[in-house]
């Protein structure tokens, strides 16, 4: 080695290796002397091994000062009759509230977040939606991110220059956007808004699927209403929609009170409460549509309040008992016209207590649906003691028989009968009552009569000479040459009101009918609208299916005009097609409702302004054609 060493430079060289050589040799003897790694002390952790203290010392005399502090605390607690459950009790409470401010704070954390992903969620959806529709601007992640990080908007109260005419002017939270992002001052604002009305299209009014229902169920209980409402009937729907705000009606008049009691018994809100509100001294007429909620007390209150009560129209009258006849007998109520339905808990005995102590003065009865009292004993007392009786409806009645229609011949001032009796009758017992009181007739109904013949027929073509309705319905019996026979040179003049619904044959196994035409057919249409064409205002022919297409053709074929005809039902009639109805527009000027259920070949029609087409889905999506009907009638 001492003959490499040539200069000074190699002999620092090699010093060096040799002291590294060292170091190394006491360093591995130091690690395998003491095989654990330690790291720099401060010089607290040398003070507390110079002095012998402890981390684990500290600690136990910490927790023994804690102990002691403890029980000098329940020591005290004690000797001032106070108990520690108490205060435990108010830490728990101190804990459960910081635990709920927690959880209040967690549940607004959560809202800002949602808030702030559903604008986010938003805003993609707009520049997707402005993407679709030809937009060049980039959407997507990228324009939500600028969003982010562009300058906020000034906050209200600081003062910032408009974008458009550059004006100072101080932010308040009404300031304005401009197009470019920045705001706008009060009068760039006002001009800006002034365009953008001016530049905004008129929006098309959508009815709401609500409203379309209300309209259809208006539509059908006959109710069309075009155009605006009158302030009548605004004023009448605001009483209404506020009638549990009401004391009293005052000095309404019945024609206003009627409409009120429609709309509250549709709604059934007809109480105890809500009747005061149609009792006065000075009325003589109450008309209530639906009484389900009064009780018998009610009835007796309305005769106490109103003792001249004329007129008394009682629907869904169940509690109407024993008790108000006695009332009405004891008081002598100058009833003339009675309409009482659904009034079962009358007894037979005090209907006949009531016909002859009223009876004389009375002049209209109309009594539905009842299916325990007035049999037919009852009734030859009415026929007995109420010779004045002009109007006579009896609906329903399902204890009354032949020997009433017997009775009835009696009535020889009778002007309007209507009859549906559920038991069956004989046809020549109605035909003889018909020839009795027909010359007197005005009005004759007879609903399911399902025994009538040709012969009722001929009885009221000769008897009948001042009908202005006629209905005949549900009858199987009657044939196409009996109503033939009806129409054709009839001294009756021609009738505005007519219901012939289903008079057709009931074997559906020739559904063309056999060759004799059983009900109304062609020929007996044909006469029937040559009879009455001229003057008839409302006609009913549903389910008469023996009718022929031809014969629709050249009834309503456009030329032959019907100039009163405003409602026309022509339901489950398969043979109308669309050109029969649109020959109907054109032959009736005046038409205002068309029923066309089950009238499935009637399509794309186009419906006159209006004139409201029922029943027909395929025709059209809205029910009346260039024509508003008001959703908000009732």
């Amino acid at each position: 080695m001492m003959r490499l060493i040539r200069s000074r430079e190699d002999a620092i060289v090699v010093l060096r290796c040799r002291i590294e050589m060292y170091v190394a040799e006491k360093m591995s003897g130091r690690r395998a002397a003491n095989n654990r790694i330690r790291g720099p002390q401060s010089a607290l952790t040398d003070f507390l091994a110079s002095n012998n203290i402890s981390a684990a010392q500290i600690s136990a005399e910490y927790d023994r000062r804690q102990r002691e502090a403890r029980q000098r605390e329940q020591e005290e607690a004690l000797a001032n009759g106070e108990t520690i459950e108490q205060e435990h009790d108010n830490e728990q409470e101190k804990d459960e509230e910081s635990v709920e401010i927690e959880t209040a704070a967690q549940k607004k954390r959560k809202r800002q977040q949602e808030a702030t992903v559903s604008k986010i969620k938003k805003g993609k959806a707009v520049k997707k939606q402005k993407k679709s529709k030809g937009d060049d601007s980039d959407g997507g992640d990228s324009d939500v991110a600028w969003d982010m990080y562009t300058k906020k908007k000034p906050l209200p109260g600081q003062l910032e220059n408009c974008e458009e005419c550059n004006k100072r002017f101080t932010v308040t939270p009404y300031s304005k956007t401009g197009p470019e992002g920045g705001l706008l001052c009060v009068k760039c604002s006002k001009e800006r808004t002034a365009q953008e009305k001016k530049n905004q299209k008129p929006k098309k009014q959508v009815v709401s699927r609500d409203k379309r229902r209300q309209v259809q169920s208006n539509l059908l209980d006959g109710i069309v209403q075009i155009g605006a409402k009158s302030l009548q009937d605004i004023c009448i729907k605001a009483v209404a929609n506020n009638i549990h705000d009401i004391d009293e009606f005052g000095d309404l008049p019945q024609e206003l009170l009627d409409p009120l009691s429609q709309i509250l018994s549709r709604r059934r809100a007809i109480t105890s409460r809500t009747l005061d509100l149609f009792l006065r001294p000075d009325l003589d007429t109450i008309d209530l549509y639906d009484c389900g909620k009064l009780e018998t007390e009610d009835y007796i209150k309305i005769f106490s309040v109103v003792p001249n009560v004329r007129n008394l129209n009682l629907r869904n009258a169940g509690q109407f008992k024993d008790e108000v006849i006695d009332y009405i007998v004891e008081r002598d109520v100058p009833i003339r016209s009675l309409q009482l339905e659904a009034a079962n808990l009358v007894s037979n005995d005090k209907w006949i207590q009531f016909f002859m102590k009223c009876g004389e003065r009375l002049e209209f009865l109309k009594l539905t649906w009842l299916d325990y009292s007035m049999d037919d004993d009852a009734f030859s007392h009415l026929v007995r003691y109420c010779p004045n009786l002009k109007r006579l409806k009896l609906k329903k009645c399902f204890r009354l028989t032949d020997a009433a229609l017997n009775a009835m011949k009696e009535l020889k001032h009778l002007e309007r009968l209507s009859l549906r009796f559920p038991t069956s009758t004989s046809s020549v017992n109605l035909a003889e009552l018909i020839s009795s009181i027909g010359p007197n007739l005005r009005t004759l109904s007879l609903e399911n009569f399902t025994d009538a013949d040709d012969d009722v027929l001929s009885a009221i073509h000769t008897s009948c000479t001042q009908l202005q309705k006629l209905r005949l319905t549900e009858n199987d019996c009657c044939t196409d040459a009996g109503f033939v026979g009806l129409f054709t040179e009839w001294s009756n003049p021609p009738l505005a009101f007519i219901d012939l619904s289903s008079n057709r044959s009931v074997d559906y196994s020739q559904p063309d009918g056999p060759e004799e035409p059983i009900g109304l057919a062609s020929a007996g249409f044909e006469a029937l609208m040559e009879h009455s064409g001229s003057r008839l205002e409302r006609l009913d022919i549903p389910s008469c299916r023996h009718i022929t297409y031809e014969s629709f053709s050249n009834i309503f074929d456009g030329k032959q005009q019907y100039p009163l005809l405003k409602d026309i039902n022509i339901s489950f009639l398969t043979k109308i097609d669309t050109a029969i109805v649109a020959g109907m527009f054109r032959s009736c000027p005046q038409l205002i409702k068309v029923t066309a259920f089950g009238c499935f070949t009637v399509t794309d029609v186009a419906v006159p302004k209006g004139v409201a087409l029922i029943g027909v889905p395929n025709a059209q999506d809205s029910i009346v054609q260039e024509g508003d009907v008001d959703a908000d009638y009732f």
